[in-house]
């Protein structure tokens, strides 16, 4: 085949995959368009699974955006919240026979010698791509992920439909303005497409945790990676939710585990992992056998925020603990909000107080006492919600979106796995002397040694 008619294939492909995300996502908005002619509200349990439907016959990254719009937030109503979060995040596996041509396009036509073993059928397989196990030549376990061909193609595609989906959501009667919600989301996803981004996301994750022995992060083989097939270390490890009914103090020490993994990098760091849910934690155990830690996976998702956010964070925790409304204000000014009235700001703390109350609260706890994992945050994202339509839409500033997504999943994998701790001195472990200048050079310096740029 050639170049020509390599490309005639590709814009054929992306002319037919505009066609079908459009015409499956577009139907769905007509319908619930119509229920409103009706006098309907469009908020639908029918309308809810006709999307579901629709996105997952589509397959591809439209479903990872469905689902990343699910977890966030008060993004979409409860109804298709839920159904779109049942979304499989994957598509139909690679054969054999194309795994090798892929592997050939990646690594040359001696891609095969480069490996003591490599088995061909996937170990996993996701929206953007498949994992497969293989021995390097040295002996080392790995874990190599495999991206799907043409994905930068179906990735331009189905990001030109958040518009399409993001106007189901106006119709909703939204209280959010979603503007730079819609430039974040397609900014995070473009991004997960680079392996070679993703090669040094984890590479700045080792760095960052490398005084947390509670915390593994498998190391990058750059020998047998580009940018659409990442070769990482595999790490053993069981599944967490294993866990759930072990003795409370093997649950809390893998809960002190799954804190550290995330508060360290970001009240350090200004660095947060996008995606914390269940299935990238594994369990690993010491040498008597015992529970010791959790392994951390998948670094596509990856927020780099600018100093100044963390700033942000440790300014609303002050304002909350001391009961400071100045330095309660001042902090949503630091994100980013517009336009805060005394009543915008009473609103916005209902939810604040929601996330922040493990660490305000110095006792042994729950995350959330008397709270199950499927409705983390749903009460509270409610009484939001409702408070915010009598104010008109308020615009989320873009850096937030991730942060708001990343704390609820904690969250989510913490009640799940029935972890109890004093948070609330996890935390002031975690800040020990915090500073915007600290956060900032540490940044600086990690950033330089991953070989990433700042924010």
């Amino acid at each position: 085949m050639t170049t020509q008619d390599d490309e005639r294939n590709r814009l054929s492909a992306r002319a037919a995959r505009y066609a079908r995300v459009g015409a499956q996502v577009g139907g769905v908005a007509a319908r619930i368009a119509g229920a409103r002619l009706f006098g309907q509200d469009g908020k639908d349990a029918t309308h809810a699974a006709a999307l579901a439907s629709a996105l997952g016959g589509l397959k591809g990254p439209l479903m990872k955006v469905a689902q990343l719009m699910a977890t966030i937030p008060d993004l979409l109503p409860a109804d298709y919240a839920e159904e779109l979060q049942k979304l499989q995040s994957h598509a139909p596996p690679m054969g054999a026979a194309f795994v090798k041509r892929r592997m050939q396009a990646e690594l040359g036509r001696d891609w095969r010698g480069r490996f003591a073993d490599f088995d061909l059928h996937p170990a996993g397989a996701a929206s953007l791509g498949q994992v497969h196990r293989a021995t390097a030549l040295d002996g080392e376990p790995l874990a190599c992920k495999l991206q799907y061909p043409d994905m930068a193609s179906a990735v331009e595609a189905d990001l030109s439909q958040l518009d399409v989906l993001f106007a189901i959501h106006r119709r909703m009667d939204p209280a959010i303005d979603t503007r730079e919600i819609k430039k974040e989301i397609a900014e995070r996803v473009r991004e997960e497409l680079d392996y070679e981004r993703e090669a040094r996301h984890a590479a700045l994750y080792a760095d960052m945790l490398a005084d947390a022995p509670q915390v593994r992060v498998p190391h990058v083989r750059p020998d047998l990676s580009t940018r659409r097939l990442l070769s990482m270390r595999w790490l053993e490890g069981e599944k967490i939710l294993t866990f759930k009914d072990e003795p409370q103090e093997v649950r809390d020490r893998l809960g002190r585990a799954l804190f550290l993994a995330w508060w360290i990098p970001f009240m350090r760091f200004a660095v947060i992992h996008g995606d914390p849910h269940l299935g990238n934690y594994s369990v690993f155990r010491d040498g008597a056998g015992a529970p010791a830690g959790v392994n951390l996976y998948d670094f596509g998702c990856v927020r780099i925020f600018p100093p100044r956010f963390a700033g942000g964070v440790f300014e609303l925790y002050q304002g909350l603990l001391n009961e400071d409304e100045a330095r309660i204000v001042h902090a949503y000014e630091i994100w980013g909000f517009k336009g805060l009235t005394k009543e915008l700001v009473e609103i916005m703390n209902v939810w604040a107080r929601f996330i922040y109350g493990p660490i305000l609260d110095d006792r042994v706890r729950t995350v959330a006492d008397g709270v199950r994992p499927g409705e983390y945050g749903r009460r509270e994202a409610y009484r939001v919600h409702t408070a915010l339509k009598r104010m008109g839409p308020v615009a989320v500033p873009r850096e937030f979106v991730f942060m708001d997504r990343a704390a609820i999943g904690l969250g989510g994998v913490f009640l799940h796995l029935g972890a109890q701790a004093n948070f609330y001195r996890l935390f002031h472990e975690a800040m020990a002397d915090f500073s915007v200048e600290a956060v900032a050079a540490r940044q600086a310096a990690a950033l330089a040694r991953a070989g990433l740029s700042p924010a």
